[in-house]
């Protein structure tokens, strides 16, 4: 019997990272489970629509210079094929985002079906990848929108803080809003908690709150405060490259596989 599961599964998963408040590990988790899920022998497409540009310089592609960009791809100037830089670490290419794409919330606004743009331009190539991760902004405009209404699921970052789920009931009315008008088949891939410190007693009692604001959705998986992990950047270059023996590259290896898992778990029952 067919089921549609299978044919979304060959199709390749679209998983977009996001959380309206900054500094949370969103873009580190993106370029690092990326880097993780191809060492796993997935073939994975990074795609930056972030005008900040970090998953792009994580990867040591230099925003500035790049002639072909999210910005391109969205804007239809460029075709999809044409925009995917192949990295020259295993299994990952990136989609990079450009200093263009900063005024593009303001241009998409007139374009036809401006909130399924990015969903339209990846079509062509989504059968090619075994995960399709979108860098969102930490805001909730247009380019969001677009990522929401391109994903399948939906990954949430938490900071391990006191204010952690703060703005989190804002992200949830915009993906169910988003599920309501465009895309009613999104859903959470999971919520993962960073940037946790076992000192603090404070991080404990956060994770706790987050499990139950989203129960039976949160990652075993705890990525920690790790400072190779804030280090790496730097060198453009993921963790488990910059330094594979590290408590950052050891976690998002655990999430790569936690991810793998759960999704393997959809074939098999679906």
């Amino acid at each position: 019997m067919f089921h549609v599961e299978h044919f979304r599964r060959k199709m390749g998963k679209i998983i977009a990272l996001t959380n309206q408040k900054g500094g949370v590990g969103k873009t580190t988790t993106a370029v690092n489970l990326a880097a993780a899920l191809g060492a796993a022998g997935k073939n994975v497409l990074l795609v930056d629509i972030d005008p900040q540009g970090n998953s792009t310089s994580g990867y040591g592609i230099n925003k500035r210079t790049v002639k072909a960009s999210t910005y391109q791809l969205m804007s239809g100037l460029k075709p999809v094929e044409e925009c995917i830089y192949k990295t020259m670490y295993p299994g990952v290419s990136v989609i990079p985002s450009s200093i263009d794409l900063a005024g593009a919330e303001l241009e998409l606004v007139d374009m036809d079906n401006r909130e399924s743009l990015l969903r339209s331009r990846l079509l062509p190539v989504k059968s090619n990848y075994d995960y399709i991760l979108l860098d969102c902004p930490p805001s909730l405009g247009i380019l969001t929108v677009n990522g929401l209404n391109c994903a399948d699921t939906v990954l949430i970052p938490i900071q391990c803080e006191f204010y952690a789920l703060e703005g989190l009931s804002q992200l949830m009315t915009s993906i169910r809003t988003v599920k309501r008008l465009y895309n009613p088949a999104i859903d959470i891939e999971g919520v993962l908690v960073t940037m946790y410190d076992s000192r603090l007693n404070l991080t404990t009692q956060v994770v706790d709150e987050v499990k139950r604001f989203f129960p039976k959705k949160v990652f075993r998986t705890i990525i920690p405060r790790n400072v190779r992990l804030s280090e790496a950047p730097g060198f453009g270059k993921p963790i488990r490259y910059y330094d594979p023996s590290s408590k950052g590259a050891a976690a998002y290896d655990s999430l790569a596989a936690e991810v793998i898992y759960n999704n393997s778990k959809g074939e098999t029952n679906g």
